[in-house]
């Protein structure tokens, strides 16, 4: 009996996709997959950095970091799994640098000829909860337009082209977009948004980890014609070259010049704010916002103590449950 009310406590989980990459991403799906097995987690294909951005460039191949971590996360031995996944080399010419995962994954994508059957592979051969899906197939860069201050009166336009170098440049970011600007998203990808309960967008780099997907023509469009439940989830500290000085609102504000008023209209902030004494690079983002901004803020306790610029993984995915389901009760 227990195993049969347990199934249909299953059957009546909420379905959530969760839309971003980074740490960010993997932290809130491995405080939901405690809570509903229905969780689809659609991956950012812009990262050009590290480990990545070598096989991406060498090989052609999509960028396979972030999608390692979100396998780590949602996989059933968790524990061992993300060791493994993490594990990066430090010798050799060829392999220093790389992580295991990457060189697992890109070694799948050859076998099994494609990186989206290379992903559902790794993912059903490691028991993931859930599925992780590209936003886009299409070989995307990510452009930024900085603000580059000439003196204390005049100002202009700097472009930055690749994901990595855009917080390198250290100045305020204007706009992101992608080339090519109508890439197609994933057919996959908008199924499960149009399907979704609940959709989640972040924790993670706003500018380069949220925003690349969203940015993904079809994956907006599906999120503003969705009738699901949309959360912002806004990060608990700045982020150096990217987003310093933010508070929420101007996380939202942010948020909003490039997708619109109307797709994220609540936003979860951290209301415990702790200053890191390991990285004091890091300010905690201010509960600050314009009380007539057009959106709902949630506040709550959603830091990890331990790594105070950091979500904690159970806190996030109770409050993102709890809003869930205390909508629907308004309903």
């Amino acid at each position: 009996m227990a195993d049969k009310a347990k199934d249909e406590r299953e059957i009546r989980a909420p379905k959530v996709v969760a839309i971003g990459g980074g740490t960010g991403l993997a932290t809130l799906l491995r405080g939901l997959k405690t809570h509903t097995p229905h969780i689809t987690a659609i991956v950012t294909v812009a990262d050009d950095g590290g480990s990545s951005g070598r096989l991406r460039r060498e090989l052609g191949l999509l960028p396979p970091g972030d999608f390692r971590n979100c396998i780590a996360a949602l996989a059933k031995d968790e524990a061992l799994i993300t060791q493994l996944f993490q594990y990066r080399f430090g010798q050799g010419e060829a392999l220093k640098g790389h992580s295991f995962g990457n060189l697992f994954i890109t070694a799948l994508a050859a076998v099994t000829g494609s990186f989206e059957r290379a992903i559902l592979e790794a993912s059903r051969v490691l028991a993931v909860q859930g599925r992780i899906l590209p936003a886009t197939l299409e070989d995307v860069t990510l452009v930024a337009d900085l603000q580059v201050v000439n003196d204390a009166a005049s100002s202009n336009l700097a472009r930055v082209k690749g994901e990595s170098a855009i917080p390198q440049a250290r100045q305020p970011i204007e706009r992101v977009f992608l080339q090519p600007e109508e890439a197609r998203a994933f057919p996959e990808a908008v199924r499960a948004i149009l399907d979704a309960d609940l959709i989640i967008a972040g924790p993670g780099s706003l500018f380069t980890s949220i925003l690349p997907s969203l940015l993904v023509r079809d994956v907006r469009r599906a999120i503003e014609v969705s009738s699901a439940r949309r959360l912002y989830v806004c990060n608990v500290s700045t982020q150096p070259g990217e987003t310093d000085g933010f508070d929420v609102g101007q996380h939202m504000s942010a948020l909003q010049r490039h997708l619109g008023p109307g797709i994220f209209t609540t936003v979860l902030a951290n209301n415990r704010p702790r200053k890191s004494q390991e990285n004091q690079h890091l300010a905690p983002v201010e509960l600050h916002y314009p009380l007539d901004a057009g959106y709902d803020v949630i506040a709550a306790d959603v830091v990890d103590p331990a790594v105070p610029w950091r979500h904690d993984p159970g806190k996030l995915a109770e409050q993102c449950m709890r809003h869930f389901y205390n909508q629907q009760i308004d309903d």
